[in-house]
């Protein structure tokens, strides 16, 4: 494809003649780097008319350029940037005052700071890994392409144009939101109605959103230690008051509660990152310990369908009697992450400023990606997708387990139902940033734990490795030279 010939001005403040200023239009672009080697010119006549200039004037410019090996001739093809033109210099940083520099002064002009949050690198190419024990990826070996496909053409159809094409604002798929009602959550115990189920750009979006409609800067928000990262830094971001709670073997403890906590944040299912999974009996005195103080319960179960070991217990919410508990869903996890489909769950006052606000922000998740989904849950794909990644992890759940005996690797937390990590500990003194960064080398990933924890002195000596995206004849190799490098450490 050409150069788009709308992306060429002249200078009206530019010396020398209307050929010489072609000239140096196009020799700068070049040097610039925004016209690079091989990419094809607009034709000197498309040229003339977008400048308004005579067409020979175009081809006097492009004879000059072509001379200086600026550009190269190819018959009939046209104009093109040479394989020989220079390459352009490595840019200078701008000084402060210079025509190239950002005058502003964004330290006072930023009125609040979004960055600088702790998270865990999830680097791009894992796939070109070949021991990729990285946490949250889509496996293409399991995923149904096929029928997802034919899920998106039928939500493309003219049946459905009104699904695709509609601005719903505040509103939802209603049929997305049915199945949701009247499949989804009753396997989890749940009972809702339409008016109390919210869509969301993924579980972290309907964090967000809850954080921003339950919280202010005198409220105080209790969260698991260690915790998923990127609900600390959303808190954080809200500003305000917040307690990190030490996790045990069973997840959060509820007497270790403070009285004048707000909101509680927990992964009961399969607890982030350690995976432990909160018993029934705990799930009750969190709901008594909420009711004594009079807090909310935020109830993130990101996994629940990944449980190939037993079936789940019923999710937390669905022991509430008092409306106290959020639930949290996603489909990210299960069908794949780039999906960025959830929902909440909540009662109606709270579900109404939810939407309210996420209509303020993003309106609503595309309607193309809700009707796919709805068709690919509604039609039994889904259902068979969860059982054939439930037999695959479970499959590479026995091969991890047996390799890390076999390496002689302790396990710190594995989950009582399932899920698709392990939640591992080093011995002591050993730095798992480090080892991470030197496992690189033999094409391994792994996560460091550090980034899970809250506060100073964080422990440097646990790690997550993940057996969702790493085929399972390549775990013991890779156990191996996880191994290798843990002694290497100490």
């Amino acid at each position: 494809m050409a150069i788009s010939v709308e992306t060429f001005f002249l200078d009206s403040e530019a010396d020398g003649t209307l050929q010489a200023q072609i000239q140096q239009m196009i020799a700068q672009g070049i040097l610039s780097g925004r016209l690079r080697r091989g990419e094809k010119l607009p034709s000197s006549r498309g040229l003339a008319a977008h400048l308004g200039v005579s067409r020979i004037t175009v081809t006097l410019a492009y004879t000059e350029l072509l001379s200086n090996d600026y550009l190269t001739s190819r018959g009939r093809s046209g104009y093109f940037v040479s394989d020989n033109a220079p390459e352009p210099p490595p840019r200078p940083r701008a000084q402060v005052g210079s025509a190239d520099s950002d005058s502003v002064d964004w330290n006072r002009a930023i009125g609040t700071r979004f960055s600088g949050g702790e998270v865990v690198a999830k680097p791009l190419d894992w796939a070109k890994y070949r021991y990729p024990f990285n946490y949250g990826q889509a496996d293409p070996t399991m995923f149904d392409h096929a029928n997802w496909r034919l899920c998106a053409l039928q939500a493309l159809g003219q049946k459905d144009f009104t699904s695709l094409t509609t601005d719903y604002f505040d509103r939802d798929d209603p049929q997305l939101v049915e199945f949701i009602a009247r499949q989804t959550l009753p396997r989890r115990g749940i009972i809702a109605e339409p008016d109390e189920i919210l869509v969301t750009m993924g579980a972290q979006n309907a964090l967000w959103l809850t954080a921003q409609v339950l919280l202010t800067q005198r409220r105080r928000a209790v969260i698991e230690n260690p915790c998923y990262y990127n609900l600390r830094n959303i808190l954080d971001q809200s500003r305000c008051h917040l307690t990190a709670v030490d996790v045990d073997r069973d997840g959060l403890p509820p007497h270790a509660i403070p009285e004048e906590t707000d909101v509680i944040f927990t992964t009961p299912s399969h607890q982030f990152p350690t995976t432990a999974t909160m018993p029934i009996a705990r799930r009750r005195q969190l709901l008594k310990r909420a009711r004594e103080i009079d807090a909310l319960v935020v109830e993130d179960d990101y996994e629940f369908e990944i449980s190939f070991l037993k079936p789940p217990s019923p999710a937390l919410k669905s022991l509430d009697r008092e409306g106290r508990v959020i639930y949290v869903g996603s489909f990210s996890k299960s069908i794949f992450p780039g999906l960025r489909l959830g929902y909440l769950v909540g009662s109606k006052s709270f579900i109404k400023e939810a939407r309210a606000l996420r209509a303020s922000v993003l309106r609503h998740p595309p309607g193309h990606i809700q009707r796919t989904a709805t068709y690919f849950l509604s039609l039994g794909h889904y259902d068979a997708l969860v059982r054939r990644m439930s037999k695959t992890l479970h499959k590479r759940r026995v091969e991890a387990e047996a390799a890390i005996a076999d390496h002689g690797l302790t396990i710190a937390g594995k989950g009582a139902y399932g899920g698709s990590s392990l939640w591992m500990r080093a011995p002591e003194g050993v730095d798992t940033e480090t080892v991470a960064e030197a496992l690189l080398q033999d094409r391994v990933l792994i996560e460091a734990g550090r980034t899970f924890f809250c506060g100073e002195d964080r422990p440097k000596n646990y790690y997550r490795i993940a057996y969702s995206s790493i085929p399972a004849d390549r775990i013991s190799a890779g156990v191996g030279l996880i191994a290798k490098a843990m002694r290497a450490a100490k």
